[in-house]
């Protein structure tokens, strides 16, 4: 099959191939009703590029993204993702990436200000605010793109988001627990720890809401402790789960949500008797190490590298896209064992 013309395209728009090229060139000159036209018949003769049947910008675009990088080797490996992913792509006119200082609402719209006249896409990891809600709201009514990445701020016209189903994920760690945990204790009654980093991320408060639903309804001799919050904080985590263990001697099993995860394995290395089942989230340098030292269990991963290349691709294609949100496709969570650890 021919690849289609501009020609082609003024056809079946009904326009002149002097308005398609302004329109596909970004020109000026054009009516919104003629750059509707011509922007819809081009995707319909499949003339613009596609990415995994992600129609792209007919011309290069600019994009930023704003991360909360801190001590997170999660979010410095899908910050390299993006960084080197978008290096490649012609359709990238310049890629931009902002570090957030901390998970604070007015950090974020602080670090907004430094968007770019011309950026047509933003990319965000934030928790879920007022605050957020509203600087979404805001630049999507200036007509810039925005999608969410890793953690979805709802009720906010944000045009995707990228990352698992954290309720999806939070399930699969609460059935590869119950029923590792549940050997242990040898269907005797047995306290589970949960640690959380911060519930203002929305995936955080995900992860837990799905795996207490799964502990409550299919392991009922296995009981939630309070959860403990160690704020992202790695000393606060080992402070508290070196009293998590002299409290609770007959511990089963420890779900990590969020950051904190090194002070967790140090508490434990520390206490030296025989350590409850682990489920960490994310593969990074450390948990790789931890996994194969035999110091935790089970790593439910969401992808930094295909989380990152997403971000990119989705971006374009909400740029290149005139419908509101895009199509929903949850990148699926990765079960890590420590006999399975791929190189990336």
């Amino acid at each position: 099959m021919r690849k289609a013309t501009i020609t082609d395209i003024a056809a079946l728009a009904k326009v002149s191939t002097a308005t398609v090229d302004r329109v596909l060139n970004g020109r000026p000159g054009v009516s919104a009703a003629n750059r509707q036209r011509v922007n819809s018949a081009a995707k319909s003769l499949g003339y613009l590029p596609s990415e995994d049947k992600v129609t792209l910008p007919s011309r290069p675009a600019h994009l930023e993204f704003f991360i909360p990088l801190g001590r997170s080797e999660f979010m410095h490996n899908l910050a390299a993702t993006i960084r080197d992913f978008a290096a490649d792509l012609p359709l990238v006119a310049s890629c931009t990436i902002h570090p957030i200082d901390g998970l604070m609402p007015e950090n974020l719209v602080r670090a907004l200000e430094k968007t770019a006249l011309r950026t047509n896409g933003v990319g965000l990891i934030t928790v879920d605010h007022p605050i957020t809600r509203n600087a979404i709201r805001q630049l999507a009514e200036s007509g810039v793109r925005v999608i969410t990445i890793a953690s979805d701020v709802l009720s906010s016209p944000r045009a995707a988001y990228v990352g698992v189903d954290n309720r999806v994920a939070g399930r699969t760690a609460g059935l590869v627990m119950g029923r590792m945990a549940g050997i242990r204790a040898g269907g005797s009654p047995a306290p589970l720890a949960l640690f959380l980093g911060t519930r203002a991320y929305h995936g955080h408060e995900e992860r837990e809401n799905g795996f207490r639903a799964v502990i409550t309804e299919q392991f009922p001799h296995l009981h939630l402790l309070p959860a403990i919050k160690t704020d992202e904080d790695s000393v606060t985590a080992q402070a508290a789960t070196a009293r998590l263990l002299r409290t609770h001697p007959d511990i089963v099993g420890i779900y990590c949500v969020g950051a904190g995860r090194s002070g967790i394995a140090r508490a434990l290395a520390d206490h030296g008797s025989t350590r409850p089942f682990v489920i960490f989230h994310d593969l990074t340098n450390v948990t790789r190490r931890l996994l194969a030292e035999d110091r935790i269990d089970v790593v439910i991963d969401q992808n930094a590298r295909l989380t990152g290349e997403q971000a990119v691709i989705q971006l374009l294609g909400s740029i290149a896209s005139t419908a509101p949100f895009l199509t929903l496709k949850y990148i699926e969570p990765r079960i890590i064992l420590r006999e399975n650890i791929p190189v990336k």
